[in-house]
């Protein structure tokens, strides 16, 4: 039995590895597949993937994109989630703020830099034609942290997941004042280098196996009732993110990573742009 370690977030997206892990999928092709719930996100697992203390993460596009260029020496060998990620734009639910526009020049908290949460604040205030220059940030680690942030006022709005950020808003913790689609597929699955050269093979197996779950993900016999009990969601919020989402199957293409590139190069969020090769490899 071979251990493989995946990081990803703990979110309803990554249902179908835990169905996989907990079915016995993996041991089935030899593999113990050690998965590990990260609440703070892209950031914590582009640190985990430098640091070896993973060896594949589930992880946020423009996030991984980002580091590879910075360094990471890792590659994105599969699109996991083809849709994009929704994120709300909250607020708590005493703040002063109503609307999207009352937020320019306000204080943004994220998980950590390099995260989604602090990416997509650079595509918002593109959006809106704000200055991102005068983005200002409050580092939070996680959900957690930006509902206490956003309660005693040391930061103004936040960006999360709209879904998983819902319980909050019906419970009247914060508000969403706004939504902001990614402009690119979501999740991508992504692989160290030097653990991918040695294991091949071992890795095209998991593939297989999690493809096979996020095909037949939706017609999973109350997938939707499972999802709502498992992740503290209202029923008839699950049905419309299962509308919404559509996992992948497939590689990630040249025309979308230039795409995310280009975006992300207009944005200032990079520098440089790396090549295919350089961030995507073949299974």
């Amino acid at each position: 039995m071979k251990t493989i370690k995946i990081a990803g977030v703990p979110e309803h997206f990554n249902l179908p590895w835990q169905l996989c892990v907990e079915n016995g999928e993996f041991e089935e092709i030899g593999i113990d597949l050690q998965w590990t719930d990260i609440p703070e996100g892209t950031g914590k697992m582009c640190q985990m993937l430098r640091d070896g203390e993973t060896d594949m993460a589930v992880i946020l596009t423009e996030g991984i994109v980002k580091d590879i260029i910075a360094g990471n020496d890792c590659s994105i060998v599969q699109v996991y989630v083809e849709s994009p990620l929704i994120w709300g734009i909250h607020v708590g639910a005493n703040s002063k703020y109503n609307s999207l526009n009352d937020l320019e020049n306000t204080k943004v908290a994220i998980s950590r830099y390099g995260s989604g949460s602090h990416l997509m604040a650079y595509v918002n205030a593109q959006n809106q034609n704000w200055d991102a220059e005068n983005l200002q940030f409050e580092i939070v680690n996680t959900i957690d942290g930006a509902v206490e942030s956003l309660t005693n006022g040391s930061a103004d709005y936040f960006m999360w997941e709209r879904f998983m950020t819902k319980p909050l808003v019906d419970k009247g913790i914060f508000r969403r004042v706004a939504d902001c689609p990614t402009p690119w597929p979501s999740f991508v699955i992504v692989v160290r280098n030097e653990f991918l050269q040695n294991n091949k093979q071992s890795v095209a197996l998991i593939l297989e196996t999690i493809n096979h779950t996020t095909q037949e993900f939706k017609e999973i016999p109350s997938i939707d009732r499972t999802l709502a009990s498992r992740f503290n969601q209202k029923l008839e919020d699950i049905q419309q993110w299962l509308q919404l989402t559509k996992w992948s199957q497939k590689p990630l293409e040249e025309k979308v990573l230039n795409n995310i590139q280009n975006q992300l190069f207009d944005l200032k969020i990079i520098d440089k742009k790396g090549t295919f090769a350089e961030i995507v490899k073949a299974v």
